[in-house]
């Protein structure tokens, strides 16, 4: 009997033997995924003041990383991932090399274009088995009335920003703001997305005020400043809307009355920031600084999580099919690790990335919103941004 088993077993390895070149040719395919990302180079109005530019290559270092560190398990997974990376400076342009890639067979995009080219690409996008990811237009009304039904947006909203400043002056108590904001739309539209966020957590805003100076302040900021901030009432926090960051750098330590400084400049609500350590985000760090010579900024870490959620999708799922990879991201079951210190998920009404916003002055972290005591009965990442009775946005439909 005991033989017989010996002889049984020898049988089955020499089957398994002769099978294994087989079994090995028919398992050897490799799953190929290729993403695209598109950008359109923006004009940008000059400045009054030295402004820190962005690097040139931000965001497409973010996605190359995320390519590197998606081979990495794809490797053992027999998947592999291509990123293919173009600018343009025309939208006409960029819109026929976007119907080029379709028509080729393309299914996954990176987009950095501005709110209104998002718009026009989504509405051409439907009904096609695309994913199109924005990555840098925190626009608002792209959550909460302009509802996109292919695009997914990896860079958090102006209410998300709003509401993470607004939960952590209630936590200090710092109740009573005075509102400085530019005179430019983007600057009206961080203004009116605070306003929201103050009424929501119950800051009040005891004063108003736009700037309107057309001077270079690195001589005058001292005497400016703080006669332009001087108020009737007393105040305390500044909040500051001035996304290209104009005038708000001179307000820190300038003002009227010593206070504290949020929004655009002092404590800023940020999704990446290269303090960030914890979670094993300091080990991210150093693969990035490794890869580009540079600390990673929001928008390297926007399109890094546009490629890990495909990626993410594709190690679960184990297939190139676009319909299954795109309805997997978009259902609850998907989340995604992102080094924030829980798992992140898309919000399907709006197609927002739910996730933890780092609250930070120039060299350190100071807090991170949602605040603790904060509450909310599916999870405190939705007081964050528009929540579902908030958007008329109902919700994203499935590839067919």
């Amino acid at each position: 009997m005991r033989k017989s088993n010996i002889r049984l077993k020898c049988c089955c390895f020499l089957s398994l033997f002769y099978l294994y070149p087989l079994l090995a040719a028919s398992d050897n395919s490799v799953i190929e995924i290729n993403i695209n990302y598109l950008t359109l180079n923006q004009t940008k109005a000059p400045a009054l003041s030295n402004v820190i530019e962005m690097a040139r290559d931000s965001g497409e270092r973010g996605a190359e990383l995320a390519v590197n560190d998606s081979n990495t398990t794809g490797k053992f997974l027999k998947q592999h991932f291509e990123l293919s990376y173009e600018e343009f400076d025309s939208a006409k342009a960029l819109l026929a090399r976007l119907s080029d890639e379709v028509n080729a067979g393309q299914s996954y995009f990176i987009l950095d274009l501005p709110a209104e080219l998002l718009i026009k690409v989504d509405e051409w996008a439907e009904g096609k088995q695309l994913l199109i990811f924005n990555v840098n237009e925190p626009s608002d009304l792209l959550r909460e009335k302009q509802c996109l039904s292919s695009t997914l947006h990896t860079v958090p909203s102006d209410a998300m920003r709003s509401d993470a400043i607004a939960q952590w002056l209630l936590s200090r108590r710092f109740n009573k703001v005075l509102l400085v904001s530019g005179k430019n739309k983007q600057d009206m539209a961080l203004n009116n997305s605070f306003k929201r966020a103050a009424k929501r957590f119950g800051i009040k805003i005891l004063d108003e005020k736009q700037w309107r100076f057309d001077t270079d302040l690195r001589r005058s900021a001292q005497q400016e400043v703080p006669l332009f901030t001087q108020t009737r009432d007393d105040y305390d926090v500044v909040y500051v809307a001035d996304r290209t960051k104009d005038f708000a750098e001179y307000l820190p330590f300038n003002t009227y009355l010593p206070r504290p400084v949020v929004g655009s400049a002092g404590l800023e609500a940020l999704s990446w920031h290269f303090t960030i350590e914890q979670w094993g985000a300091a080990q991210l760090q150093n693969r990035f600084n490794a890869l580009a010579e540079r600390n990673m900024n929001e928008l390297d870490f926007s399109a890094y999580l546009a490629v890990r959620s495909i990626a993410e999708a594709v190690h679960k799922q184990k297939t190139a099919s676009p319909i299954k990879i795109i309805n997997y991201i978009k259902s609850d079951d998907f989340q995604l690790a992102a080094y924030k210190g829980r798992k992140l998920s898309y919000r399907h009404w709006s197609g927002q990335l739910r996730m933890p916003i780092a609250l930070v002055q120039p060299h350190g972290v100071v807090s991170l919103s949602p605040q603790a005591g904060v509450l909310h009965p599916v999870t405190e990442l939705d007081t964050l941004g528009f929540d579902r009775q908030e958007s008329q946005c109902t919700g994203q439909k499935e590839s067919i």
